[in-house]
């Protein structure tokens, strides 16, 4: 099993684009995945939370996984979340991913009946890897949604005798002293998964991230790890204060179905989101383009350098 594979820069977290009627629209891939490289990505984390994936159909994950993997044509990872309530069903989502050519795949536990314990968290873990036992894993912690609030410390001790392919956690929690006290930190990738919180990750060693705004804000949060990287840690302040302005205004104007919406805005129209998600209405995106415009998000959220 190839496990050399270590995230680190922006991953994006893609949108799945889709047609007026909410049914996939795969030809729009290609040129998405184009946009995300030319912003300087470093990878792609397809069907995740910002994908919709919990939303499409098995047969939908594979082909828009399949659509992913083949327009980046090896130049960048294919992390793709193979995630499901039917482990069953995310076996068979990680078989395909192996067949396709993806880099890695992640996945949340089942989030209905939820593991009571962490040796079926890892059980339920072991299954699903099962179906791609050549491909590294990414475990996606994201309690919020999962509800899934078991000790990590605890996960990854038993893990390491378990999970052989496991390489990493996609960490989407706001309580990062869990990492920074975390004994396999080290050993293992973790990635940040709150795009607020990027440099605060920064400083507890992680060097990856997975997010939503990476979509349309690349430039700005690569400035940011440069600044990072150099030792400007005043002026990576600023960049990540300029993210959570954006953030806020998107979410006051058109809640969370503004992230996509913006996509529109800077030529990247995504379609709209699949039920029961809510689309951003013409009016919300209006306000919300005016709003972004008023914080200056077209020229410092866009431009690739100062």
């Amino acid at each position: 099993m190839n496990k050399s594979i270590r995230l680190t820069g922006l991953i994006a977290a893609a949108f799945t684009p889709m047609k007026s009627d909410a049914m996939l629209d795969l030809d729009r891939i290609p040129s998405l995945v184009e946009h995300l490289l030319k912003d300087g990505v470093s990878a792609l984390y397809v069907l995740g939370s910002t994908g919709e994936g919990v939303s499409l159909t098995l047969r939908e994950r594979q082909h828009t996984a399949a659509a992913f993997v083949q327009a980046a044509a090896g130049r960048v990872p294919v992390v793709v979340h193979v995630g499901h309530n039917s482990l069953q069903e995310a076996q068979i989502l990680a078989r395909h991913a192996q067949q396709i050519g993806a880099n890695a795949i992640s996945a949340v536990p089942p989030y209905y009946f939820k593991p009571d314990s962490t040796r079926s968290l890892v059980d339920c873990l072991a299954m699903i890897t099962a179906g791609a036992p050549d491909l590294p894993f990414y475990y996606y912690h994201i309690p919020v949604k999962t509800g899934v609030e078991l000790d990590l410390n605890d996960f990854l001790h038993l893990a390491t005798q378990r999970l052989h392919s496991l390489v990493g956690v996609k960490f989407s929690d706001t309580r990062l002293h869990a990492v920074s006290a975390c004994p396999y930190a080290e050993r293992y990738d973790f990635v940040c998964g709150v795009d607020e919180m990027l440099l605060d990750a920064w400083m507890t060693g992680m060097r990856g991230a997975v997010g939503t705004t990476y979509n349309f804000a690349a430039p700005l949060y690569n400035r940011l790890i440069a600044c990072c990287k150099q030792g400007q840690i005043e002026e990576a302040r600023r960049n990540q204060a300029r993210a959570s302005t954006m953030i806020k205004v998107i979410l006051k104007t058109c809640g969370r179905p503004g992230f996509k919406a913006v996509m529109g805005l800077i030529g990247q129209d995504c379609g709209p989101h699949r039920l029961p998600h809510s689309t951003a209405t013409p009016a919300e995106i209006s306000e919300m383009h005016q709003a972004l415009e008023a914080i200056g998000f077209f020229e410092w959220g866009r431009k690739h350098t100062d």
